[in-house]
């Protein structure tokens, strides 16, 4: 946490003080500090030449102080004053806070410790508010302070860790936020390991061909309140048949009924809203990328591929990303690509040539022994040259640890 002033400091240690202290308060009740984004209006600034970024958020950090420093923070608007052009009033209270994407591969995102604890195989219910501006007129380095249009969509990503920015377990993630009024997101979440921190951070729409410019306004988060997991709610009660667990999902109210593919099931309500309810869907990574939108070059994330640790056994879970990669490629022949390893910067640079080198060749194994021939796929260990993100945290280490796609060739 370089360069952070002292009341910075000094606010989100009081953070952390104030959770211990009611930690204890309801068994149920999680609670968050300032839930709905109350706080001064004014635009998130980072100066370069002095390194002093704008006051954070009322209880909450501004991670991209660690993960992306020559980078902005979130802001906070009022729908009145006018900067970034945005045309959104606050759906609680007088604020709100927005988050974008770029398209230089940094995003922004905000964490804060709990007052509680989100436990292991229990199951809560957390709401948010989330809407998208028509217009949000931004700069970035790549556009040389030439102002942008970021109304591309994005989500929201829920993390649970165990220190400030710690994205250890990814507890909710949300549909593309496109709407354009504001509509409330609940979600029913089931952490696999105690959790004392939530982080908050916009994400591009996967599977991501390319980076881009986009934002979310987020409004009125609601506390985590423990509910029975085999029944937390008669319209998302769905279980996953393999590990007998809820499936995390979301509710959006809407003023009309419209039709969508991932409508589980609609019921009336008495004042006439109609709750539509989502499954959350299987990350589709590659399978169903529009062909003609390919280029050469182009790098496509995989980011639900995981090796065992210090390893090239790839993780059991990851076959499903691998096999949409084979389904993808033996669909479109004229399709070549270099498998691409990376690691974090903690081994020594040569253990990490060796081991980003070894990942890559097992992913292109899988695939040549599917059926894929052998001449369309190269593969390259780039070790720890590459990094997407800082390597000075636990979170920003795991993001550099990967494997990614490249397009070489469309034929």
């Amino acid at each position: 946490m370089n360069r952070l002033s002292i009341q910075y400091l000094l606010s989100f240690t009081f953070l952390v003080i104030l959770s211990a202290l009611t930690s204890s308060a309801t068994a149920q009740d999680v609670r968050l500090t300032n839930p709905s984004f109350e706080d001064t209006p004014r635009r998130g600034v980072y100066d370069p030449l002095t390194g002093e970024r704008s006051i954070p958020i009322k209880g909450w950090m501004d991670c991209g102080a660690v993960l992306f420093r020559g980078e902005t923070p979130p802001d906070i608007h009022d729908g009145k004053s006018g900067f970034w052009k945005t045309e959104v009033v606050a759906a609680h209270g007088k604020t709100y806070m927005t988050m974008v994407v770029r398209d230089n591969y940094t995003y922004e995102t905000v964490t804060q410790p709990l007052m509680g604890t989100l436990k292991r195989d229990k199951c809560y219910k957390f709401s948010i508010g989330l809407v998208q501006s028509k217009t949000y007129l931004s700069a970035t380095k790549k556009s040389r302070d030439k102002e942008l249009n970021f109304t591309q969509p994005a989500v929201l990503r829920v993390w649970g860790g165990k220190s400030p920015c710690d994205s250890q377990e990814l507890l909710a993630e949300s549909a593309p936020v496109d709407n354009n009024a504001w509509e409330n997101y609940e979600f029913i979440v089931r952490p696999q390991d105690n959790y004392t921190y939530l982080t908050l951070e916009a994400y591009w729409v996967t599977p991501l061909v390319i980076t881009y410019n986009g934002h979310i306004c987020i409004d009125n988060a609601s506390h985590f309140i423990e509910v029975d997991c085999n029944n937390p709610d008669p319209l998302v009660a769905e279980a996953s048949a393999k590990d007998n667990k809820p499936v995390p999902s979301f509710k959006r109210k809407k003023k009309k009924q419209e039709e969508d593919k991932m409508v589980i099931n609609l019921e009336k309500k008495e004042e006439k809203v109609d709750t539509i309810v989502y499954k959350r869907p299987k990350k589709k990574t590659i399978e169903g990328l529009d062909i003609r939108k390919l280029a050469i070059g182009q790098m496509i994330q995989l980011p639900h591929l995981h090796f065992d640790a210090d390893t090239s056994a790839i993780n059991d879970k990851s076959y499903q990303t691998l096999n949409e990669l084979y389904t993808f490629l033996n669909k479109y022949k004229e399709v070549n690509i270099e498998v691409g390893g990376h690691t974090n910067n903690a081994p020594p640079d040569e253990y990490c040539d060796k081991l980003s080198t070894a990942r890559a060749e097992a992913v292109a194994n899988y695939l040549i022994s599917k059926g894929i021939e052998s001449d369309r796929i190269a593969y390259k260990g780039y070790g720890k040259r590459r990094p997407l993100a800082t390597n000075a945290t636990a979170a920003g280490r795991k993001k550099n640890q990967r494997v990614q796609i490249k397009i070489t060739s469309l034929g």
